[in-house]
């Protein structure tokens, strides 16, 4: 049982690294606006089907940990990973309820106000203006959320993480 838990925690972080990673590769300029948020498809993943494994607090240190690696201001990230895993793990047992293509729908508006507590982080910090055409990233989200609920389910079925 004790190795089970193991395995489970291993294969949950080691989503979230290629979630970093995925997130950290560069784009050609204009599709960079297109980008989609590979970090929050994941854990909203994780906090829909394991919420006693991924919580607030992981999110908090992912979202710390993405600060870290595209060189953002640190706890931007952190604070809109918080907020967004606190939606999602609120209302959790109503989105596995819901049909994959509403999944996606709710997926890309909280891709949409996670982007907006981006800028708004940013703008009291610093001197940013906001582009319209980072609000694509909520829709690229809607149109993957199920292609990545897919592969995550048959990764987690696969492994027996319970």
């Amino acid at each position: 049982m004790g190795n089970n838990i193991l395995r489970s925690k291993f294969i949950i972080w080691c989503s979230f690294v290629i979630a970093l990673i995925l997130q950290a590769v560069p784009w050609p300029g204009p599709l960079e606006m297109m980008r989609p948020t590979w970090v929050i498809l994941v854990s909203c993943y994780w906090i829909l089907a394991l919420p006693h494994r991924v919580n607030v607090g992981s999110a908090l240190i992912l979202g710390l940990l993405w600060d870290l690696v595209i060189g953002s201001t640190l706890g931007i990230h952190g604070i809109v990973m918080s907020v967004v895993a606190y939606l999602v793990a609120l209302n959790f047992q109503v989105l596995r309820n819901m049909a994959l293509w509403q999944q996606g729908v709710v997926i890309g508006a909280l891709t949409v106000l996670a982007e907006f507590l981006e800028f708004f982080g940013e703008f009291l910090i610093q001197d940013v203006e906001f582009d319209p055409h980072y609000l694509w990233a909520g829709a690229i989200n809607c149109i993957l959320w199920p292609w990545m609920f897919l592969l995550l389910r048959r990764l987690r079925r696969h492994w027996h993480m319970r």
